[in-house]
């Protein structure tokens, strides 16, 4: 055998039959979740729900799961990654706020079913000022998810890895109650009495990430610790 083709089929051998790929799957994953969960949340907004004796918008469910996502990218990849992804998730909130103006100063086909023709921009339709306030309230909100779920892993258990669901439980509840007050306020204030609306909302949101978020959040880790395994 030749120097040369010695070489080749040494390095050859060195090269690893499945190289891992260049971004966590984890990361890919919870990214794409993330970024479909940033768009519906604000379409099951629309609906009312009731759980026992609270009432909530619908939309919720999405936040809480925005709020996981972020938490368990923070713990898996680091803050800045889980910041980054915040700001990111501005780029689908745009351009489905562009596509639903777009859609809604189209004309209807004439051969669309007449209920589905009322109901359409009451489903997807918003003001100007509520899309403002959902911008403000989900980067500010978000970040401050981030950032109090990154602190904690030093104030809480004794750094990172411990007692998650401690950690992502208590920077939902602040996170929640900031993005309730922020939207509510900049969406209402003028308009109606928004004190005893917060008050409900805040409770609701509170119980859920108590309920809610400590699972959630330990489901998140080990599922994408076991993604970046594989």
């Amino acid at each position: 055998m030749t120097p040369r083709v010695f070489s080749l089929a040494s390095r050859a051998m060195t090269i690893p039959p499945n190289p891992a790929p260049a971004f966590p799957r984890s990361l890919f994953v919870f990214s794409v979740l993330y970024g479909g969960m940033v768009c519906i949340a604000g379409v099951l907004g629309v609906k009312q729900v009731a759980l026992g004796p609270l009432a909530v918008e619908a939309g919720i469910f999405g936040f809480l799961l925005l709020v996981v996502l972020s938490s368990a990218i923070s713990e898996l990849h680091g803050q800045n990654t889980a910041t980054f992804l915040v700001r990111l998730g501005f780029i689908p909130l745009l351009v489905s706020a562009a596509l639903i103006h777009l859609v809604l100063a189209l004309p209807h086909d004439p051969g669309m079913y007449p209920p589905a023709i009322e109901a359409f921009p009451i489903v997807v339709g918003q003001s100007s000022r509520m899309m403002i306030a959902g911008l403000i309230s989900y980067g500010i909100s978000q970040t401050l998810n981030v950032l109090i779920f990154a602190k904690l892993s030093g104030q809480v258990g004794s750094g990172a890895g411990k007692l998650v669901w401690l950690r992502g439980m208590i920077a939902s509840i602040v996170s929640q109650v900031i993005d309730t007050i922020l939207f509510i306020t900049i969406s209402f204030l003028g308009e109606r009495p928004i004190l005893a609306l917060m008050e409900g909302q805040m409770l609701t949101k509170v119980v859920l990430s108590i309920v809610l978020v400590p699972f959630m959040i330990t489901f998140f880790v080990g599922l994408g610790r076991r993604l970046d395994r594989v």
